[in-house]
């Protein structure tokens, strides 16, 4: 809340260029209220472990139970 009462109404109350530290704050401030600090994207891809029962689970299907799921993500990722 002071990062934000500090660095926001001086950013806010005018069309003028911001110092670097008002910068600074404002990258803070997003990453607490959006983003974190965490490791990144790389981060979030789930554990090993999930990453294994997922690779079992796949080889356990069927051709055709292998064919419906490729269609359904290609369709997702469109």
């Amino acid at each position: 809340m002071w990062l934000w009462n500090a660095i926001l109404p001086d950013v806010i109350s005018g069309v003028s260029p911001i110092s670097y530290w008002q910068a600074m704050g404002l990258l803070v401030l997003s990453k607490i209220l959006f983003g974190g600090f965490g490791k990144g994207k790389s981060g979030h891809r789930g554990s090993p472990f999930a990453k294994k029962q997922f690779r079992q689970k796949f080889m356990d299907m069927s051709e055709e139970e292998r064919a419906e799921f490729k269609q359904k993500w290609k369709e997702k990722c469109r």
